[in-house]
Protein backbone atom coordinates (compact mmCIF):
# COMPACT_ATOMS: atom_id res chain seq x y z
CA UNK A 1 0.00 0.00 0.00
CA UNK A 2 2.94 2.42 0.68
CA UNK A 3 4.40 2.06 -3.18
CA UNK A 4 0.17 3.35 -4.08
CA UNK A 5 0.93 6.06 -2.08
CA UNK A 6 4.34 6.86 -3.48
CA UNK A 7 2.88 6.63 -6.99
CA UNK A 8 0.07 9.20 -6.01
CA UNK A 9 2.51 11.91 -4.40
CA UNK A 10 4.52 11.53 -7.21
CA UNK A 11 1.98 12.20 -9.70
CA UNK A 12 1.33 15.48 -7.47
CA UNK A 13 5.18 16.60 -7.67
CA UNK A 14 4.80 15.98 -11.50
CA UNK A 15 1.65 18.23 -11.73
CA UNK A 16 3.40 20.62 -9.75
CA UNK A 17 6.69 20.37 -11.19
CA UNK A 18 4.85 20.94 -14.47
CA UNK A 19 3.23 24.17 -13.76
CA UNK A 20 6.50 25.75 -12.14
CA UNK A 21 7.97 25.07 -15.27
CA UNK A 22 5.14 26.55 -16.84
CA UNK A 23 6.48 29.47 -14.82
CA UNK A 24 9.71 29.75 -15.12
CA UNK A 25 10.02 29.12 -19.29
CA UNK A 26 7.12 31.02 -20.93
CA UNK A 27 7.12 29.21 -23.94
CA UNK A 28 3.90 27.23 -24.79
CA UNK A 29 5.13 23.53 -23.81
CA UNK A 30 1.45 21.20 -23.55
CA UNK A 31 3.75 18.45 -23.23
CA UNK A 32 5.49 19.59 -19.67
CA UNK A 33 2.67 17.53 -17.47
CA UNK A 34 3.04 13.93 -18.78
CA UNK A 35 6.74 14.21 -18.71
CA UNK A 36 7.02 15.80 -15.33
CA UNK A 37 4.62 12.57 -14.22
CA UNK A 38 6.86 10.41 -15.77
CA UNK A 39 10.39 11.59 -14.65
CA UNK A 40 8.53 12.32 -10.91
CA UNK A 41 7.09 8.90 -10.68
CA UNK A 42 10.07 6.78 -12.08
CA UNK A 43 13.02 9.03 -9.70
CA UNK A 44 10.30 8.39 -6.79
CA UNK A 45 10.42 4.88 -7.16
CA UNK A 46 13.93 4.45 -7.65
CA UNK A 47 14.62 6.52 -4.42
CA UNK A 48 12.07 4.02 -2.61
CA UNK A 49 14.12 0.88 -3.53
CA UNK A 50 17.20 1.94 -4.37
CA UNK A 51 18.18 4.26 -1.16
CA UNK A 52 17.71 1.73 0.92
CA UNK A 53 19.25 -1.21 -0.85
CA UNK A 54 22.45 1.37 -0.86
CA UNK A 55 21.91 0.98 2.89
CA UNK A 56 21.18 4.27 3.85
CA UNK A 57 18.72 4.66 6.53
CA UNK A 58 15.25 5.26 6.23
CA UNK A 59 15.46 9.10 6.94
CA UNK A 60 17.56 9.97 3.84
CA UNK A 61 15.48 7.87 2.12
CA UNK A 62 12.37 10.45 2.50
CA UNK A 63 14.80 12.95 2.27
CA UNK A 64 15.20 12.03 -1.40
CA UNK A 65 11.80 10.88 -2.17
CA UNK A 66 10.83 14.44 -1.29
CA UNK A 67 13.25 16.40 -3.23
CA UNK A 68 14.64 14.36 -6.07
CA UNK A 69 11.39 13.72 -8.41
CA UNK A 70 10.70 17.34 -8.45
CA UNK A 71 14.26 18.73 -9.53
CA UNK A 72 14.56 15.84 -11.79
CA UNK A 73 11.69 16.84 -13.49
CA UNK A 74 12.48 20.55 -13.96
CA UNK A 75 16.13 18.80 -15.02
CA UNK A 76 14.09 16.91 -17.52
CA UNK A 77 11.83 19.47 -18.98
CA UNK A 78 14.57 22.17 -19.21
CA UNK A 79 16.69 19.36 -21.54
CA UNK A 80 13.72 19.35 -23.67
CA UNK A 81 13.20 22.62 -24.00
CA UNK A 82 17.28 23.18 -24.54
CA UNK A 83 16.87 20.57 -27.18
CA UNK A 84 13.93 22.04 -28.73
CA UNK A 85 15.82 25.62 -28.99
CA UNK A 86 19.41 24.02 -30.57
CA UNK A 87 17.65 21.89 -33.16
Amino acid sequence: MEILYIVLAMTLVGLIAGYVAGLIWKDDRKGDYPVAIIAAIITGMMSFFVVPMMGFSDTLKWISISTEPFLVALGILWLIRYSKKNQ
